[in-house]
This record gives structure tokens, sequence and C-alpha cells, in this order.
């Protein structure tokens, strides 16, 4: 299974003719491809699937995602109990 995480753009810059750009997943920055979504904007969330940004989407939207994925990482702790 293949998964897309939400994560914040805190920088955008061109690296060898792409728009790159740093992204914030929570405290872990790591740098993804933005060339699929030309319209993103610093502060924007995006979607990032192994290494590039394919989606755009709301605040509310990114958060409440990245709320489910710390929920279903405590469900793996509890089980281990």
């Amino acid at each position: 299974m293949c998964l897309g995480v939400p994560g914040k753009i805190v920088n955008i810059y061109e690296n060898n003719g792409l728009k790159m750009g740093k992204v914030d997943f929570g405290g872990v920055t790591r740098e993804a491809c933005l060339a699929y979504v030309p319209e993103v904007q610093v502060g924007d969330y995006a979607i990032i699937h192994v290494g590039f940004a394919i989606n755009l989407l709301n605040e509310e939207d990114a958060l409440e995602t990245l709320d489910m994925l710390r929920e279903m990482a405590n469900i793996d702790e509890e089980l281990d109990t």
C-alpha cells in the first residue's frame, strides 16, 4: 500500500529547472518536487507521495489527516501491550 502524507510547504526554489520545495511534516522537513502543483505557494499544504507533491489541500483537511495518521500509529502501540 502506498501512502501520501500532507505537509506544509515552507520554502520554494528551483533546482535544475524543477520547481522544488522544503516540506514540513510536523517538525520533520524533507525536500519534494512541486512540478505537479505549479500553483503552490509557501504556507500551502500538499499531499506528498514518494517525494512528489501530487495535490494541494486546505489546512483543515491536512491537519485532520495528520491527526488520523497519529491515531493509527497509537493503535499499533496499544495493540502491542
